[in-house]
């Protein structure tokens, strides 16, 4: 496998199996998620020590594993994985068990009775008509922290539909907001490039499962928790909304102007583009002073931020002149040197080799037995104390059942090869 980073240095500590570290050592957790929002939680909480068991489909395991190319490929080409489920599994171990089966169900049931947290993302409904829902685990284990992930939640006239991200980035107006202005060529409603509302619903879901801990930790008593992909939606949209909301103003989609912070955006210079971002008068003096410029900070269309939204083009080409005596290192040292924000437009292969995100750890390489060496991007958490750890690489579907069974459920090695041909596990 080609290795694209030279620098491994991760902030978290890998440890081995089973060792107890991590701010949420010894909490069990039942990842019963598929695809993005629910894995990305539990990844997140097996970053922070928990202890992680994803429950996959019996034969096929997450849909995730199947969504490529491009693929992960073990060194004897035998085995291959999705990059995409690299992204959201580290750090857990993988059971796959056929809980709509009664068999099933109750293996399901023992491995909740001392969990901590379940986190599932099926449609609202499903779970309970196996005897597997909150009601149902809340009985057996009054502690239990059940977190449901689903598109729409469980409550309202939405409530029985399925949701994915691209379908939810439509309803819950992120579409609306992105793209390039009327009028453009090639205007109109444009995803995200990255899973927004997956990735939103799955730290909400995140937030939620350690304020439950907290409360618990009170009251002795765990609860059920209701993460929607819609609601996490539209809680980003900040500013667009509450425009609408409290004004009636419908904030236009702007491409990649910021709708009310000028200058604030790609700009041209003599070798490609940069970033340049200004939000308050202040930064704007700075940077007209640094693009040899400091009577903009001064000129009427200039001055305030809402002249400068009024009269953005003109600016625009006024930047554009200056910008094209140079190339993008030189501005990008000039700018950052006054206090300018500045950057590059970086592309993976960019990413990958920054010396900023190098030395924070970003980037790690962790090592499965089938696999090999698995390159994955790093928590973004960092703490002084209670670091992450990274105890394993993304697993094979049920790379873990007999280990599960045996050590948890104290099963005979009899009683799992019935399990198994009965097709249960």
């Amino acid at each position: 496998m080609k290795d694209h980073f030279p620098s491994r240095t991760a902030t978290g500590d890998a440890a081995p199996t089973g060792t107890p570290t991590g701010v949420l050592a010894g909490m069990r957790v039942l990842d019963l998620s598929r695809v993005v929002a629910g894995p990305l939680a539990a990844q997140t909480l097996a970053d922070l020590g928990a202890n992680v068991l994803k429950i996959e489909r019996v034969g096929s395991g997450d849909d995730l594993r199947t969504l490529g190319p491009p693929w992960v490929r073990a060194p004897d080409e035998a085995s291959e994985q999705s990059t995409y489920f690299q992204t959201v599994n580290r750090g857990k171990r993988s059971m796959t068990l056929d809980f709509a089966k009664p068999e099933g169900a109750e293996v399901l049931r023992a491995l909740a009775r001392d969990a901590d947290i379940v986190i599932e993302n099926f449609r609202t409904g499903t779970l309970a008509r196996y005897g597997l829902g909150y009601d149902d685990l809340h009985a057996i284990n009054p502690r239990l922290i059940y977190c449901s992930i689903t598109g729409f939640g469980q409550s309202g006239p939405y409530s029985d539909r399925s949701g994915y991200d691209y379908l939810v980035q439509a309803m819950g107006g992120q579409m609306a907001v992105t793209g390039l202005p009327e009028g453009s060529e090639g205007a109109g409603p444009m995803r995200v490039g990255v899973p927004i509302a997956d990735i939103t619903a799955g730290n909400n879901a995140v937030i939620a499962i350690l304020s439950a801990v907290i409360h618990r930790d009170r009251t002795g008593r765990g609860q059920h928790l209701d993460i929607a992909l819609f609601d996490s939606q539209v809680a980003l949209l900040l500013n667009s909304l509450s425009a609408w909301m409290n004004t009636g103003a419908n904030l236009p989609r702007t491409g990649n102007d910021h709708p009310t912070a000028v200058p604030n955006g790609v700009f041209r210079v003599a070798d490609g583009h940069v970033l340049i971002a200004t939000f308050n008068d202040r930064e704007f003096a700075r940077l007209a002073a640094a693009l040899g410029h400091p009577e903009w900070a001064g000129d009427a269309r200039f001055a305030r931020s809402r002249d400068r939204l009024a009269n953005r083009h003109a600016l625009t080409d006024a930047m554009h002149a200056a910008l094209a005596q140079g190339g993008k290192q030189h501005w990008m040292d000039v700018l950052n040197g006054a206090k300018v924000s500045c950057g590059p437009i970086n592309g993976m292969a960019d990413i990958v080799q920054d010396v900023q995100l190098r030395e924070r750890g970003m980037f790690v390489t962790l090592t499965h037995p089938v696999m090999g060496a698995v390159q994955v991007v790093g928590s973004p958490l960092k703490f002084s104390e209670s670091k992450v750890v990274y105890p394993m690489a993304p697993p094979l579907a049920g790379e873990h059942t007999d280990e599960v069974l045996r050590d948890r459920l104290k099963m005979s090695d009899d009683a799992i090869a019935a399990l198994r041909t009965a097709q249960i596990i």
